[in-house]
């Protein structure tokens, strides 16, 4: 059975989303996913831009504003519940984990 879009995010998804929780444009967001990973997600403009198009075609972020070549963005609410909803996932994965694993002993 086919996994319908954007059920789950992939970590560029989740913090490009989590990014525009305030507006920004493209190098922005790159400079901040950046930042909030510690150098750990980076994203090359290809893959930000196809993005920012998917989340937009899709109604999860919209455009706010355009100076030139330099477009800005902000989620939208579809695109807060979608991030809200990958969370909560996530710490499911987190508790599933603690009750078979436990907690004695940290990864590395």
């Amino acid at each position: 059975m086919a996994r319908e879009k954007f059920q789950t995010l992939t970590e560029p998804m989740f913090y490009v989303l989590l990014s525009l929780r305030e507006e920004c444009c493209g190098t922005d967001i790159m400079a901040r996913v950046s930042a909030l990973t510690r150098g750990r997600v980076s994203l090359g403009p290809g893959t930000l831009y196809n993005l920012l198009d998917s989340f937009q075609q899709s109604e999860m972020i919209r455009e706010t504003g355009v100076s030139g070549r330099k477009r800005s963005y902000r989620i939208t609410d579809k695109g807060r519940e979608t991030l809200e909803a990958e969370y909560r996932r996530l710490l499911a994965l987190t508790e599933d984990y603690k009750a078979c694993v436990g907690e004695e002993r940290p990864l590395p």
